[in-house]
């Protein structure tokens, strides 16, 4: 039974905050833990609202990574019941209250949605294996085999191959045929083809939707559909089994726009949905095709991108050109996936501990003044760093098959747990710790960095207030500036009554950035600045030469 939905309180977006506002995501094992088991919870979530709404980093929505029930082996991406709070991370009360508590702070709640695939615990799959037969006998990817080996065994139905190595398919004797799984063989693929796995999808949507659910993350998307005739995948070389194919017939068909637009028209028939895609494997130009209004596509060109100005400059312009004007993109550097920004731009450069801070003030910069829609990974706000934990501790499954065959990066570095407080467990448990906590979460947590007015997490708070109530940097233009100084990236954001500039200094050493002309009758103000040592003139006419440190960046606004 759930509680009555309740509205948004205070929003400061309307329908359009898909656009202009911040998605905040939440790794729930790892945000705060309420019950001593040493694994986070919706009520530790609940308990830290304020430091997420207006009051705190002010952001428009939380995206909580799959807490549905799960046996855990994709820790949540294998879902056994997608329309059940699993109860490791509490009660669906808890949930309820959850949504309220969001809706009271103006925060709307994002949900992952895994629908590519269940686990294998599914009641659909159990059903679905035993026989041919039944309701759910066509709700998965079942196929004959293309013949049998000398010693009997059956062959796989074609040449298709799992992202973590080896056959896609998998045989189930009790049925007499394979499935197909894209990752782990606990997860076997939906049949989306059948009209039975579609109607049911929607109505689980359409259940969350009722619950005042306000967006959906789709877990790998691009894959739903598959070839119907299950033709074998070109071949080609690469380093493993999956690169070795051109993946033509396992994902990206030709119906998927319209599968979209039919999950879209539930969505859009309640005001404000946002709905947004993971790309699985696939380009930036994929990514900017099937992106449309309040559906957006994650596309991971800053994502794998060196910290220096040449590759950060063209990544932005391959943004640019793939979207154009007319199409909304994300902005994305880390993830539940990938290695923290901190850490990970660090490592591109070869930088020293005593810069990390500085990359991750300027990251922060670059996040929340690009083109798109910022999503905000957990502990980004106060620098959070990849911790390194061995192979005997790690908790990510396809980690323990590194091999030549399977290269990997063990995503237990990056979803430890928040630093709260110092002290035992850093406030994040009472109890012992799921992961364990970084080494300097004594003094790298939210406490300490609340009261410090030149912390990372006073810049992010400075960020997101201004990007609030700054429409150029919301949905303005973006225009790349002619790199005119070495290592300085610089752009600008525009609509028809604000111009703002931005200029990293992502070389390696100080340098003289000569600031472009502003408009005939204007000057620039600063608005932002990542370094204490930040010029304090008011205004700045073109051509005036400032010195910017190594990762230092600047947000100035045109005045007159």
């Amino acid at each position: 039974m759930t509680g009555p939905v309740q509205p948004l309180v205070g929003a400061r977006f309307g329908d359009d905050w898909w656009q202009r506002g911040v998605i905040y995501q939440i790794y729930p094992r790892s945000f705060a833990d309420t019950d001593g088991d040493g694994v986070g919870d919706l009520s530790g979530i609940i308990d830290h609202l304020d430091h997420l709404g207006p009051d705190g980093l002010g952001v428009d929505a939380v995206w909580l990574s799959p807490i549905y029930y799960s046996p855990g082996r994709d820790l949540g991406y294998d879902v056994a019941d997608h329309e059940r709070i699993d109860p490791l991370f509490g009660s669906e009360a808890d949930f309820d209250r959850l949504v309220a508590e969001c809706h009271r702070r103006g925060i709307r709640v994002v949900l992952d949605l895994v629908m590519n695939h269940t686990s294998d615990e599914h009641r659909w799959f159990m059903a679905s294996r035993r026989g041919r037969e039944g309701p759910f006998a066509d709700h998965y990817l079942w196929r004959d085999p293309a013949g049998f080996d000398a010693a009997g065994a059956p062959l796989p139905p074609n040449n298709w191959v799992s992202f973590f190595g080896g056959s896609g398919w998998e045989w189930e004797t009790a049925r007499e045929q394979f499935y197909y799984h894209t990752f782990l063989k606990e997860q076997p693929e939906l049949q989306w083809r059948t009209p039975a796995v579609e109607a049911a999808q929607w109505k689980m949507v359409e259940g969350w939707l009722d619950r005042g659910v306000d967006a959906f993350r789709l877990d790998v998307f691009n894959v739903f559909l598959k070839h119907p005739d299950l033709p074998d995948n070109p071949t080609r070389p690469g380093s493993t089994p999956w690169t070795r194919q051109i993946h033509l017939h396992d994902r990206d068909q030709p119906d998927l726009p319209p599968l979209i637009e039919r999950f879209r028209a539930l969505l859009d028939a309640r005001p404000g949905r946002l709905s947004v895609g993971e790309l699985f494997d696939e380009t930036i130009e994929t990514a900017a095709a099937l992106a449309r209004d309040r559906h957006l596509v994650f596309e991971w060109e800053l994502v794998g991108v060196r910290w220096s100005a040449d590759p950060v400059s063209a990544a932005l312009i391959r943004r640019d050109e793939a979207f154009g004007p007319h199409r909304w993109p994300t902005v994305v550097l880390s993830n539940h996936d990938q290695p923290r920004h901190a850490s990970r731009l660090a490592a591109t450069m070869g930088a020293t501990d005593t810069d990390t801070d500085a990359i991750a003030r300027a990251a922060a910069v670059l996040l929340l003044t690009a083109r798109g829609t910022p999503f905000l990974y957990y502990g980004e706000e106060i620098g959070m760093r990849d911790v390194d934990i061995s192979p005997e501790e790690s908790v990510d499954p396809p980690a323990q098959w590194v091999g030549p065959e399977f290269q990997w990066w063990d995503r237990s570095r990056c979803r430890t747990p928040m630093p709260w407080t110092d002290g035992p467990n850093a406030g994040f448990t009472t109890g012992r710790p799921w992961l364990r906590l970084g080494p300097d979460a004594d003094t790298r947590n939210v406490r300490a960095q609340a009261a410090d007015p030149d912390s990372i997490l006073a810049l992010y708070r400075q960020l997101i207030r201004l990007r609030a109530t700054t429409p150029a940097l919301q949905v303005g233009s973006f225009r790349l500036l002619p790199m005119s100084d070495p290592g300085i990236v610089s752009y600008l954001r525009e609509t028809a009554d604000q111009t703002i500039l931005i200029a990293l200094n992502l070389g390696r050493e100080a340098t003289t950035w000569h600031v472009p002309p502003p408009l005939e009758g204007s000057a620039w103000r600063l608005l932002v600045g990542t370094s204490a040592a930040a010029p304090a003139v008011e205004r700045l006419a073109g051509g005036h030469a400032l010195a910017l440190s190594s990762d230092e960046g600047l947000v100035l606004e045109a005045v007159r």
